[in-house]
């Protein structure tokens, strides 16, 4: 019941970081396509702004990794 509770613990921190980012980054990518058909030059920040949300996904899986190494 041990094993099965942590692997559960760990699906859930990665899978809900998961669907949090994709949902930011749908929303911050058509925002910043939108702002790339009228200022060009603004492809830094736009590029910038939807990998910011990416690191939640990377903290999940660091999170569901440290989890997973508990069950050994």
């Amino acid at each position: 019941m041990h094993t099965l509770a942590l692997a559960l613990g760990a699906a859930v921190a990665i899978g809900l970081c998961a669907i949090g980012t994709s949902y930011a980054q749908g929303k911050i990518g058509s925002a910043g396509m939108g702002t790339l058909a009228e200022r060009p030059e603004l492809t830094g920040p736009v590029i910038l702004g939807i990998a910011i949300p990416e690191t939640a996904v990377i903290l999940g899986f660091v999170i569901a990794a440290m989890i997973i190494l508990m069950i050994k």
